[in-house]
């Protein structure tokens, strides 16, 4: 008796911070640092708090159902086309993707800038592994590539720098973040790599490129540039998205604008589609 009794008074108390049809916090939650975009030591603040949410996100955030895995991520697909120099030309095509890594993001800063409060935030991945199923068509130098099969990829200390647009809008009395775009660029220290039936089957032609590839890691590093700045970007785009349609900005950022304020009521919309 006394067992069910607990579990309706646990039951209520969730249900008594989480509201809407689409579900949002209604009181601050303990893993996030509020800040005030007035205060001189509000990009400090704001790290920690960017650092507290990432630290969350490996637990998992009670009442927040729409993000099932963040380490490993998966991806359905990606798809990527660069020529960027005479040297490298390729079209990649990565299918059932697993990402892992992010659950030891390390944030170095979070910028928010008060004209459109979008952000920039810099933080480390000690390293990012990346595994799927892989089609690849083009040349990289010399080296024709024409293979389907597995890829494996150990990105080792990654540097990311991630700016994100955003567009406020008003629900249930709070301001939240509408998260519109993605940018990345990225430094690392290391890349391996292996490539399976690169040249199907041919397994000799196939270790001496794979080889190749790690003697020569920036290089490769370089021919993969887009894919890995997407999968990041699809990545960081899909969970800022679900954060911050469920948790208000307010929470954040407690001196944020509401739109009306930061727009004008001409241009404030209520909520995204």
């Amino acid at each position: 008796m006394w067992q069910l009794l607990g579990r309706i008074v646990l039951l209520a108390l969730a249900t008594s911070v989480v509201r809407g049809d689409d579900g949002f916090l209604t009181e601050p939650p303990d893993y996030i640092k509020q800040c005030k975009i007035a205060d001189k030591n509000f990009v400090n603040c704001s790290t920690q708090s960017i650092q507290q949410l990432f630290d969350k996100l490996n637990d998992g955030i009670p009442g927040l159902t729409s993000i099932k895995s963040f380490d490993p991520f998966h991806l359905n697909r990606i798809r990527i086309s660069q020529g960027n120099s005479n040297a490298i030309n390729l079209k990649v095509e990565l299918a059932n993707v697993k990402i892992s890594g992010f659950g030891h993001t390390n944030v170095m800063e979070s910028l928010v800038f008060k004209k459109d409060y979008s952000w920039k935030t810099t933080f480390t991945l000690p390293v990012m592994k990346l595994q799927g199923d892989y089609s690849l068509f083009g040349r990289i130098l010399l080296i024709p590539l024409n293979g389907r099969g597995q890829v494996f990829l150990d990105a080792d200390n990654l540097t990311v720098t991630m700016h994100t647009k955003t567009r406020l809008y008003e629900k249930g009395g709070f301001t939240f973040y509408n998260v519109t775009s993605c940018r990345v660029d990225f430094k690392m220290d290391g890349l391996k790599s292996y490539f399976s039936n690169l040249f199907n089957g041919n397994k000799q032609l196939e270790d001496s490129t794979n080889k190749f590839f790690n003697d020569n890691w920036r290089m490769l590093a370089d021919a993969l540039y887009t894919v890995i700045t997407q999968t990041i970007e699809d990545i960081m785009l899909d969970i800022l998205k679900k954060i911050f349609h469920f948790i208000p900005a307010n929470y954040f950022v407690s001196d944020i604008p509401t739109p009306e304020q930061l727009y004008g009521k001409a241009k404030t919309k209520s909520k995204p589609k």
